[in-house]
């Protein structure tokens, strides 16, 4: 327990923490500056990391969440003794990983390839009993293809707009579009708002055609298209808590300028700019149904320890899920933001306290390894959460 921690550190060095309500940043710089090497937690840690590409900066298929692993090693090292970065290149590097048992795989790496067979990472450290970050193999699957994931939400009543598949030819007359326009058109895979624009956003079946071909021909994809929605966008960060399997749902509202043809679009180029304004929601009717509907399709996708959820409102400004990110960016977006305006949180904060989770998790009952303890007990706060 975070609360017991500090009455150690007070006890065994002499020194008074100060307890700021509004943040704990005090606190861990109070921790990092004095408490001995002696009095740090024993877990060992590995940040495991996949090899860059030879463009460091091109997208990596296999990693869902790009770690600055050195500030990683850094922030974690002030608090646990044994922290290592482990790059995987070989299955070899992978199996020594497994016999060294770590505590704790800190990782955003999805899967490594290795002779043309795929090892999901999350599901083999599950097999050998090593806590890790995020969801695992079925749970990532579900959210990535987002018209099964829209399923999944009408499944489990969780508003989602209307919606169908097609490629080109598939729907070539204005009669042969089952949903009314304007309809919003984007690739069914991939994330990070790639193959979204200007042109998203459609209105006959000129605009249609054109933007199904180009989503064909640049991203290789099948289309999604569903009824636009016009309202306000959001944006919900989620962490469950290890220790009691609770939920904190962290929601923020995001704000693009119109685009040329006057829509609010967050595209993948405002994204990528970080031109969008990120604010808070404050007021508690919107919170509680941004909520209730994030943590309702986080559980509908089998999601683990952390996520993020789109919701959009449609004219009546009732939301509805849009997609998921099973494995939200650990760097400073939406994710860090949805902590910073909630939770009153720093980026070290967030990192710990994701690390800390991760070690709190329960062993799967079919691993070989046994005996593993929760190690924490939520450290979250309550400020501005839901």
């Amino acid at each position: 327990m975070l609360g017991a921690d500090i009455a150690a550190f007070s006890s065994a060095s002499g020194q008074q923490v100060e307890h700021d309500q509004g943040s704990l940043e005090g606190i861990f710089s109070a921790l990092d500056a004095a408490w001995p090497v002696e009095r740090k937690r024993t877990e060992t840690i590995e940040i495991v990391i996949a090899p860059y590409l030879a463009d460091i900066a091109a997208h990596r298929d296999n990693v869902g969440i790009e770690l600055d692993e050195r500030l990683v090693l850094k922030i974690l090292s002030a608090s646990y003794r044994h922290v290592s970065i482990t790059q995987i290149s070989t299955r070899s590097d992978l199996e020594q990983l497994a016999a060294r048992q770590p505590d704790l795989v800190f990782s955003g790496v999805k899967y490594f390839s290795f002779d043309g067979h795929d090892v999901w990472l999350n599901d083999f450290l599950d097999l050998h009993g090593i806590a890790y970050l995020a969801s695992g193999k079925a749970a990532l699957d579900k959210e990535h293809d987002k018209v099964r994931a829209k399923r999944i939400m009408q499944a489990a009543n969780v508003a989602t707009a209307n919606f169908f598949s097609t490629a080109p030819e598939e729907h070539p007359t204005a009669e042969s579009i089952p949903l009314a326009f304007p309809l919003f058109v984007k690739p069914v895979d991939g994330g990070d708002s790639r193959g979204v624009d200007a042109d998203s956003v459609v209105h006959d079946i000129e605009g249609f055609r054109r933007k199904v071909h180009d989503i064909r021909k640049t991203h290789l994809s099948r289309a999604l298209v569903e009824t636009h929605l016009s309202g306000r966008e959001y944006s919900v960060g989620v962490l469950e808590d290890a220790s009691s399997g609770t939920l904190r749902a962290m929601p923020i509202e995001i704000v693009a300028a119109p685009n040329r043809n006057g829509d609010r679009i967050l595209d993948f180029d405002i994204k990528k700019q970080d031109a969008e304004a990120v604010e808070p929601v404050t007021d508690p009717t919107v919170r509680a149904q941004l909520c209730d509907l994030a943590k309702a399709a986080f559980r509908a996708l089998g999601g683990k320890s952390l996520g993020r959820i789109d919701i959009m409102m449609n004219h009546e400004d009732v939301p509805h899920f849009i997609e998921a990110n099973l494995m939200p960016g650990l760097r400073k977006g939406y994710f860090y933001r949805s902590c910073v305006l909630n939770l009153g949180m720093t980026y070290e904060e967030m990192i710990r306290i994701i690390a800390a989770n991760g070690l709190a998790a329960p062993v799967p009952k079919f691993s070989s390894r046994t005996g593993r303890k929760a190690r924490l007990t939520s450290a979250f706060g309550t400020e501005r959460t839901c």
